[in-house]
């Protein structure tokens, strides 16, 4: 059975593995590299980027976690994230670091503050109807590399036009929380590109 694991020190772990259980893969908390080592694909969930940085480092699980994403891990990083796998970010803390691996820029809480977060229906092309997301302190992407395909930007309001899912080969990233939604298909998405190795 495919394995994928979610980062498990910082941010909404529960949620995501109840999703991915959802459609139909062996979901696991990850906090060591032991246990990063047994997982297929991995999701870095929401939560706050430098802080995940600090933890990963702390664990030392930053070094196996950018080998594993460089030699093709499948990963899907939401809001923080999307930060993490960011190959360059704005709005960032002095010496924040990524783990990389996906050539976007990605703008860091460009939506707002906590009070600004939102909610949007957003169109995806793998979806034949709209995708409902949740935006929390989230970034979007201001620059895309030539080989990353853009999923879904924002239709209407203060961020219409601006792409919050991209997808780079095995790596996918979204600024929203799809755990939060009760809709699998993305955790489903990214279970058959994991599948699919």
């Amino acid at each position: 059975m495919t394995v994928i694991g979610v980062f498990a020190l910082q941010g909404n772990v529960r949620e995501h593995l109840a999703m991915l259980a959802q459609v139909g893969v062996e979901a696991r908390p990850v906090r060591r590299p032991s246990e990063l080592a047994e997982v297929d694909g991995l999701v870095l969930p929401g939560g706050e980027s430098t802080t995940m940085d600090k933890l990963a480092r702390t664990f030392e699980l930053f070094e196996p976690l950018q080998k594993r994403i460089a030699d093709g891990m499948p990963t899907f990083g939401t809001c923080a994230g999307m930060i993490m796998l960011a190959n360059e970010i704005t709005g960032g803390i002095d010496g924040q670091e990524t783990l990389g691996g996906l050539d976007v820029t990605v703008r860091r809480n460009a939506f707002g503050r906590q009070v600004d977060s939102f909610e949007a229906d957003l169109d995806f092309a793998a979806f034949d109807t709209p995708y409902h997301a949740v935006f929390i302190r989230a970034p979007w992407v201001e620059r895309v590399g030539r080989d990353v395909e853009v999923l879904s930007t924002v239709r209407s309001g203060t961020g219409a036009g601006r792409i919050v899912a991209v997808r780079h080969d095995r790596l996918l990233a979204t600024s929203f929380h799809p755990e939060m939604t009760g809709d699998a298909r993305l955790h489903g998405y990214f279970a058959d590109l994991v599948r699919d190795l």
